[in-house]
């Protein structure tokens, strides 16, 4: 145990300095994948663990930045070739012997958010600061990744104590629920038995493990791009102004009704128009989302969304773009997974209390994940195993590394062992 904590340490602090946002992970997949096959697992990548018609929010200029970056680090064009222009990997442990199918999911982006200078943050205190501007790991999801390793190198070592076959799922672009639908409709789940998948943090403390049984909002986020006909202000006249239908879609959108049925949400998080103060706008740019306590809710508030933004760009005459840019559903556990977690966290060392722990807000898009397997019989669960944070996606955010991840380890470890222990 002590030899994978250390390395999960390690690993984790080396991630920590090479964040990537979603769909750029290229540098943290080669790094995923040589240790994966270092220890003889097989692995899955581009295509094969990506449906290319399910991606969501990928924009191709960054990410061919991405893959420029990270070739000038050191990632060879031949691992670069064998992504296809897509991040994420599946590793694949086939013991030989009849048993279950079950597959954990590991997320490994990080957020557009600069990460504190503070001396008092770990990461600056122990010399693990992200190394790329504008870029941190403020979620965890380094150490979902390295926790990830982590069962992989101890499955590996144990593999002639196991039965059935492994499926360790590094999936991409969690941020903006972008990447979950995609890995989903590769069909890389489509034979699980069991499936389990976790976070660090949220409302669990440290040495804390938290079982969900149901929760998340379901989701749909989306990019409106608007164009008008520019024109001089003394003319308004000749020109239809982008920036004046956005700014009513906006008031619009945030006065949807709610549904009677649940918890919605909207948010237009971003806006962007306009030349000068005396042209008539052509442009307009939003980011928005919606979310409902149900998947029907929020196909109800996206529906209104959508018929909200084709009206609005009638009445002021302009063109619109309305794009689906991430998604995710809500989540139910199945009690014969959620039971298994918390009967083997109570017995993983470090942990102090196992209790029930249902999200009513925020959205994960391991729920497409979680639905894909469900859809065809599996059974699936969902666990925080906690840590002491001043808050998600802020730039001093941070885990106690040494005593959270070890924890997550157990948990999936102990998963794993407990439905797919080679029988005597």
């Amino acid at each position: 145990m002590q030899d994978y904590a250390k390395e999960m340490v390690a690993n984790r602090r080396w991630l920590h300095q090479h964040p990537e946002e979603g769909w750029t992970e290229f540098e943290t997949t080669y790094f995923v994948v040589s240790k994966l096959r270092e220890w003889g697992l097989k692995v899955l990548l581009g295509t094969k663990v990506i449906n290319p018609e399910a991606v969501m929010g990928r924009n191709e200029e960054t990410v061919k930045a991405a893959i420029k970056r990270a070739l000038s680090h050191g990632v060879p064009q031949s691992f670069i070739d064998e992504c296809e222009g897509y991040t994420g990997a599946v590793a694949v442990l086939e013991t030989g012997r009849p048993g279950p199918v079950t597959a954990l999911r590991f997320d490994m982006d990080c957020l557009a958010i600069e990460e504190t200078d503070s001396p008092e943050h770990a990461p600056n205190r122990l010399g693990f600061h992200s190394l790329y501007p504008g870029f941190s790991h403020a979620c965890g999801h380094d150490g979902h990744t390295a926790v990830g390793l982590g069962v992989a190198h101890w499955a590996a070592d144990h593999r002639d104590e196991l039965c059935g076959v492994l499926k360790l799922c590094f999936q991409p672009a969690e941020e903006g629920v972008r990447g979950g639908a995609a890995m989903a409709a590769s069909g890389v789940l489509d034979d699980v038995d069991w499936f389990a998948g976790a976070h660090i943090g949220c409302s669990a403390h440290l040495r804390q493990v938290g079982v969900s049984h149901h929760g998340y909002l379901a989701t749909t986020k989306f990019d409106l791009y608007l164009t008008g006909v520019p024109s001089a202000a003394g003319s308004p006249e000749n020109g239809k102004s982008a920036l004046m239908c956005a700014c009513a879609t906006a008031m619009s959108l945030g006065s949807l009704p709610g549904h009677s049925q649940g918890i919605t949400r909207v948010q237009i998080g971003k806006l962007v128009s306009g030349t000068a103060r005396n042209i008539v706008a052509e442009h307009a740019y939003m980011q928005l989302e919606v979310r409902g306590e149900t998947t029907e809710i929020n196909d109800y508030m996206a529906r209104n969304v959508e018929t909200t933004v084709k009206g609005l760009a009638q009445a002021y005459g302009v063109q619109y773009e309305l794009k689906r840019m991430g998604e995710a559903v809500t989540y139910q556990g199945d009690e014969e997974a959620c039971q298994i977690l918390l009967e083997e966290a109570r017995q993983v060392p470090g942990v102090e209390s196992v209790v029930d722990m249902n999200a009513k807000v925020g959205s994960e898009d391991c729920t497409m994940l979680i639905r894909r397997v469900q859809e065809h019989g599996g059974k699936a669960a969902f666990f925080y195993f906690g840590c002491d944070h001043h808050g998600h996606h802020r730039g001093d955010f941070e885990i106690q590394d040494e005593v959270s991840l070890p924890i997550g380890w157990g948990v999936f470890t102990r998963f794993v062992q407990r439905i797919n222990a080679r029988k005597a």
